[in-house]
């Protein structure tokens, strides 16, 4: 199903029609009730309605409503309900009829377009009792950029808008070019269309349709590593004391290794605001509220280096090991090199340190890196997802392949044969690895290969404060007792992080507090 014009890469100062639709757009506009705010109404409010049978069934992700909710807030306008409909123009109409009398401005996303399932145009001109026509301005547009003229052909459906229609054309904000294609709006409702990339640019294109100057909102974030059930009280009480200027939200995130809680604080009023921040940050557990950093790969560079030159036992260790690198990237282009990552906290450490090199190597580099993943057999399905999640973060192409080291390496081999360095995560304390060196030629009778050890003079201590240090994500196993990964058949948690708690509960502690780092490997069966 097309969703947009395929030719015309956009949509969107607005010009509006002349004459006879002038007229009646301002007629239709004075029908009815639909809540534009007034001057002395700081309350700007939006429904969104994302339409297309595909997301009902799952087929699509939809990532259009969350990027609105979020333009939409940064120009002051709350946005107030979201819904999903069927490609059904009675469906639709009921949706649009509804959120057109309740909120300030109405956006859809999708059904736009040639096919027998693009149906919002009808259904926005059934919403208020108008036809459709063949708009001449929109006629035009299909002529040009389809170099049709047959009315009855499909392209000529997206010039076929309710009578009302104005047609409005935004400016890029990348070029400052005003855009060829315009967005069609009713009365107060703005159609867009589905496609994320176009929407995403109509919309950032026409932000002055929606802009409310009379509000700004101002938001908080408070990290919480404590169960929900504990703070529960003192969110009661600030909820109570607070909640007529502000929102307080609470988010438990299970996946996290820093933090349990997530707390939004929001409001329009910056000194309320900051009168709820300060009563949370007195009343809340001591040591509960951690200084969690949400995006430390983007800013992985300016934090590695950083903590390089910083002088201290774990500094000394990260210039090292980014030395390697370094003289590694010195040696290799980058088409030559790769990274094994098995999703383990050594490989972990070892690619946020390669991803910083590279990141303040090449800043402008939008290819992905290259990576190695001798997969096990039998693997942790949370290490499989941690991999996924891990791969976009970085931006990584994983070639995976599968038994031991060594016919993993030839595996890779055939497969790239461009490919002549690897660096790895390896420490000394590892087996067979006290007589590495930082390069290391693979020995005759294997793939020939370098493999580059930065690692080496790393302890086990110094990878848990590497990562703790700079807030790096890692495997969400290693905080439930496990100190060194290997498959589910011959992995255990670590008897050496096991307790009981005040009920009497066998619990585990995360691996980063293991006391003795001779215990490390005895997770291992």
């Amino acid at each position: 199903m097309l969703r947009t014009l395929g030719a015309c890469r956009s949509i969107l100062c607005v010009r509006r029609q002349t004459g006879r639709l002038r007229a009646m757009a301002a007629q239709s506009n004075n029908v009815g009730s639909s809540p534009v705010a007034s001057s002395s109404d700081r309350s700007v409010t939006a429904g969104i309605i994302i339409i297309g049978d595909e997301i009902l069934k799952g087929y699509t992700h939809d990532t259009n409503s969350f990027f609105m909710c979020k333009k939409l807030r940064s120009l002051g306008v709350k946005v107030a309900k979201i819904s999903v409909v069927p490609d059904e123009v009675d469906a639709i109409a009921t949706e649009i009829s509804s959120f057109s009398r309740k909120f300030t401005h109405v956006l859809t996303s999708g059904g736009i377009g040639p096919t027998h399932d693009d149906v919002t145009f009808e259904a926005v001109a059934q919403a208020f009792g108008e036809k459709v026509f063949p708009h001449p301005e929109m006629v035009g547009l299909v002529e040009k950029f389809f170099a049709k003229t047959d009315a009855a052909c499909p392209e000529m459906k997206l010039a076929r808008i309710p009578a009302s229609s104005l047609l409005n054309y935004g400016v890029d904000q990348k070029t400052g070019l005003a855009f060829k294609y315009p967005l069609i709006s009713v009365r107060n409702v703005y159609i867009f269309p589905g496609v994320p990339s176009l929407m995403e640019r109509a919309l950032e294109g026409l932000g002055h349709l929606f802009r409310n100057e009379q509000a700004r909102f101002y938001s908080r974030e408070i990290y919480v590593d404590s169960e929900e059930t504990r703070i529960a009280p003192i969110l009661d009480r600030a909820h109570g004391r607070f909640r007529r200027q502000m929102s307080l939200g609470s988010y438990p995130d299970w996946v996290s290794n820093y933090f349990r809680v997530k707390l939004t604080l929001d409001s329009e009023s910056e000194s309320r605001l900051e009168e709820a921040y300060a009563f949370l940050m007195e009343n809340l557990p001591e040591g509960a509220v951690v200084p969690f950093v949400t995006d430390p790969v983007s800013r992985a560079a300016k934090d590695v280096y950083a903590l390089a030159k910083s002088g201290s036992p774990l500094g000394q260790k990260v210039a090292a090991a980014v030395q390697t690198i370094e003289e590694a990237l010195d040696r290799y282009p980058l088409s030559k090199l790769c990274i094994g990552f098995n999703g383990g906290k050594d490989c972990t450490a070892l690619l946020h340190l390669f991803h910083a090199a590279v990141q303040r190597r090449y800043p402008e580099r939008t290819e992905k890196l290259q990576a190695l993943n001798i997969r096990t057999v039998s693997p942790f399905p949370e290490m499989e997802q941690f991999i996924g999640v891990t791969a976009k973060r970085y931006n990584l192409r994983i070639c995976e392949v599968h038994g031991n080291i060594k016919q993993a390496l030839a595996d890779l081999k055939l497969q790239h044969p461009e490919l002549e360095a690897v660096l790895m995560g390896t420490r000394r304390t590892d087996p067979y690895s006290c007589t590495l060196t930082p390069f290391h030629m693979t020995d005759p009778d294997w793939p020939p290969y370098m493999r580059v050890n930065p690692l080496l003079d790393w302890t086990y201590r110094d990878i848990w404060n590497f990562l703790r240090t700079l807030y790096v994500p890692y495997c969400i196993l290693y905080d439930k007792g496990y100190t060194s990964l290997g498959s589910m058949n011959n992995t255990q948690k670590n008897p050496a992080l096991r307790y009981t708690d005040a009920r009497g509960r066998e619990c585990y502690r995360p691996a980063y507090k293991l006391e003795n780092e001779e215990d490390e490997r005895t997770s291992r069966l």
